[in-house]
């Protein structure tokens, strides 16, 4: 996991035909006053082709606060996916972000936003992802992208693509948790009432042929919640698959259905996202949070979080420990 400098002033990039739903990700993750919950203040701005007015999709009318000027003094640019991705990108549009890219800005962009960067030719010899039913196209009318078409969001160079409209959601919230860590990340999302954190890596979307029964769900869904109250105990699938009253099989194949990753990966995950509150919100030891996240010794919690998150415990703590 490689950090980004501290975001605090994002410019969403708006243009007609962006999609409604894409750009009310950006206004709520940055475009909100969340102070009092332990956010940093951000401003958000909205930058268009000579600060005008633009037409969303479905019929919402958006009033730019910036040109595209408002670029340059932005931390992080973010590109909202378009109904029509396929549509002629403003030359205006295609100079802005690729001078944004020479400076060195962060830019990411949303579903079919995709489609935006690489007809600015950001995502030549990068490897993107889009909506799962645009994957074909993108990598047919851009040969030089390396299209992945089976991950929720990913980051090539400092470019950041996201999948779908959820993806989105999950993208904004890995980039607040890189540059702000994981207690502001968590606080947003709590305020939008959704996941946490999911892995860019997990499927973009799970085929089921033959469906689940509803009690599969309900009884992954409380066994999800008995394992997080008991990430500081030495948790197996066994363990989990006992809880579900099932066999360790089932309950694999039947978790994998549900949630795109398999349960040892989710347990791992758990215990990370819990060392990460441990470390920025308390004074215990590295070895005190391995007990308490159920890694047993501190060189697991190190070989784990090195893996997952790019940096040592210790080094987590002074880049986003609390005050």
């Amino acid at each position: 996991m490689r950090y980004i400098p501290a975001m605090r002033t994002v410019a969403a990039l708006v243009y007609d035909d962006m999609r409604a739903f894409d750009y009310a990700v950006i206004a709520e993750v940055w475009g909100m006053d969340r102070t009092d919950s332990g956010v940093p203040p951000f401003e958000l701005r909205r930058c268009s082709v000579d600060g005008r007015p633009v037409r969303m999709h479905p019929g919402a009318l958006v009033e730019a606060t910036h040109t595209l000027d408002g670029l340059a003094g932005a931390d992080l640019i973010v590109a909202p996916g378009r109904e029509q991705p396929c549509a002629p990108v403003p030359d205006e549009i295609i100079e802005a972000l690729r001078a944004a890219r020479t400076s060195g800005k962060t830019i990411a962009s949303l579903c079919s936003g995709a489609f935006v960067l690489a007809k600015a030719g950001l995502l030549d010899g990068r490897r993107a992802v889009t909506h799962w039913l645009l994957t074909e196209r993108l990598a047919g009318d851009h040969p030089d992208i390396t299209v992945v078409p089976d991950v929720l969001f990913m980051e090539d160079d400092g470019v950041w693509t996201a999948a779908g409209t959820v993806g989105g959601v999950d993208l904004c919230l890995e980039l607040v948790r890189r540059a702000h860590g994981a207690a502001v990340a968590n606080a947003i999302a709590r305020r939008m009432v959704t996941a946490a954190h999911r892995d860019g890596g997990q499927a973009q979307f799970v085929e089921r042929p033959v469906p689940e029964p509803t009690g599969a769900r309900s009884s992954v869904a409380a066994t999800l919640e008995w394992a997080r109250a008991r990430l500081d105990r030495p948790l197996t699938v066994t363990d989990l698959a006992r809880h579900a009253r099932t066999a360790p099989r089932t309950f694999a194949r039947t978790f994998v259905a549900l949630t795109g990753t398999t349960p040892a990966q989710w347990l791992i995950r758990q215990r990370i996202t819990e060392a990460q509150r441990l470390l920025e919100t308390t004074d215990l030891s590295v070895e005190q949070v391995a007990t308490r996240c159920g890694f047993g010794t501190a060189t697991m919690l190190r070989r784990h979080f090195t893996r997952l998150v790019g940096t040592a415990p210790a080094h987590y703590r002074r880049t986003f420990a609390h005050a």
